[in-house]
């Protein structure tokens, strides 16, 4: 598995501390990462007030617990500091466990925040242990300042960064992060549940592995409240491993609402979902793979937008024409690139994949954002990706009408088309029939078809 180190840098730890004018501060430190202006080594974000200190507090512990964690395989560790990105009007903290299986995401929203106008950028923040056991000792909701992004004094005095950080940064890791947010963008609202039906059914659930069933459960809603059920019927929701919403136990005190997203239910094969607890000011999203032990990066769905040429070139158009807005119309963004809204929403998807947008459930629509690390290092080394290339440039791909032959590995695999759907004989079609994306095969010939379609159209 393909890994690099990220080195975090940052000007001093992040703490909660007693501030000069009385009262504490929450000091976020941030490390490097992209703003307006461009690239920095220390944004700053924020300044001023969360107007609920203690679910503020909970809510950070909640996107660290699922950072720090790996929900398979435990033994292994794993830990990468969350990512923020001020978006104007909220600050959103983002988190990917070390099984690259749960994406987690606290929103404070306006109504969370009291102090000037929210910056915009992205960038890594510092969440240490010591911070971490003094927000858990927030038990009241006494005034609390928030600052993300070094103060005035220490822009002038800091010579260089004092505190380093060094992290292993798989390109699964980095796959599962930014596909995370193209399948979300699929879901549509399953499920709402009112505060009480929200906590009982929460805390229903196991905390564990060795308390959980084997396999996805599956709910679905009866008027209020989710009742499980034994196999996927119309309307239902999968939960996939249960115990991974663990997380979500730090803020339920403090819930208003559950919001349960999914897919379309299709055959009986698991699927991914997202449970959002609304809190007052903030939303706290936690988003789980289709199985435990199957990350977000396996997925695939998303490989034939990262194939064509058309999509590259419309998302480099788009991303010019972002700045980091909390909520992205593509039929602005489309009068403004001179495109069709679809060709913007094939650029989003594109986008999506390299980490450079977001997507917000609650809003349905993609945010700008730019993780801090090269997320398109991931797209360019995805092994599906890579291979369906080098079998199209070099000759492997045969096209006979709707058929086409692949010679690969000694071997040749029939792709067949129909209703602009590939299939193939080989052996990752026969396990998955496309629920986790086309196979190498049906990617190269989709690659040779487009290269002699744009031939033909030329001469």
């Amino acid at each position: 598995m393909t890994r690099s180190v990220q080195a975090l840098a940052y000007s001093r730890a992040s703490a909660l501390e007693t501030s000069q004018a009385g009262g504490q501060l929450l000091g976020l430190e941030t490390s490097g990462g992209l703003t307006p202006r461009g690239a920095e080594a220390h944004p700053r974000f924020f300044t001023g007030f969360l107007t609920s200190p203690r679910i503020a507090a909970r809510g950070l512990l909640a996107v660290a617990d699922v950072a720090s964690t790996r929900y398979y395989r435990r033994t292994l560790l794993s830990s990468l500091d969350p990512v923020v990105t001020g978006n104007g009007d909220r600050l959103r903290f983002e988190s990917f466990s070390g099984c690259c299986g749960v994406y987690a995401r606290l929103d404070v929203l306006r109504d969370g925040l009291d102090g000037a106008e929210t910056g915009h950028g992205t960038t890594n923040v510092d969440v240490n242990q010591p911070l971490r056991e003094a927000l858990s000792r927030i038990t009241a909701d006494d005034p609390l300042h928030l600052r993300v992004g070094p103060d005035e004094m220490a822009v002038t005095t800091t010579d260089g960064p004092v505190v380093e950080k060094k992290v292993p940064l798989p390109d699964r890791w980095l796959r599962g992060f930014a596909e995370a947010q193209v399948v979300s963008a699929g879901f549509d609202l399953r499920a709402e549940l009112p505060a009480a039906e929200a906590v009982r059914f929460l805390r229903s659930l196991p905390r564990t592995s060795a308390n959980a069933s084997r396999g996805a459960r599956w709910v679905v809603p009866v008027g209020n409240t989710l009742r499980p059920t034994t196999r996927p019927v119309a309307g239902a929701v999968c939960l996939p491993g249960p115990e991974r919403l663990a997380a979500l136990q730090r803020v339920l005190r403090h819930a208003t609402a559950l919001r349960v997203y999914g897919p379309v239910v299709a055959g009986t094969a698991a699927a991914a979902s997202a449970w959002e607890v609304v809190l007052p000011g903030m939303r706290l999203t936690l988003t789980l793979s289709p199985e435990a032990a199957r990350g977000f990066s396996g997925e695939g769905g998303v490989l034939e937008a990262l194939a064509t040429d058309d999509a590259e070139a419309d998302a480099e158009l788009v991303s010019v024409l972002l700045a980091w807005e909390p909520r992205i119309e593509p039929a602005d963004l489309a009068e403004r690139a001179g495109l069709s809204v679809e060709r913007v929403r094939a650029a989003l998807t594109r986008l999506g994949t390299a980490g450079r947008v977001g997507y917000d459930l609650a809003d349905a629509a993609y945010f700008h954002r730019e993780l801090p690390y090269d997320a398109r290092r991931a797209e360019r080394h995805n092994p599906r990706l890579v291979a369906a290339r080098e079998l199209a440039a070099s000759g492997a791909v045969a096209l006979d009408g709707a058929l086409a032959a692949v010679a690969s590995a000694d071997r040749r695999y029939q792709v067949r088309e129909a209703d602009g759907v590939l299939s193939c004989t080989c052996r990752w079609w026969a396990d998955h029939r496309g629920r986790r994306g086309p196979c190498k095969h049906a990617l190269a010939v989709r690659m040779v078809r487009r290269g002699a379609a744009v031939a033909g159209g030329s001469r």
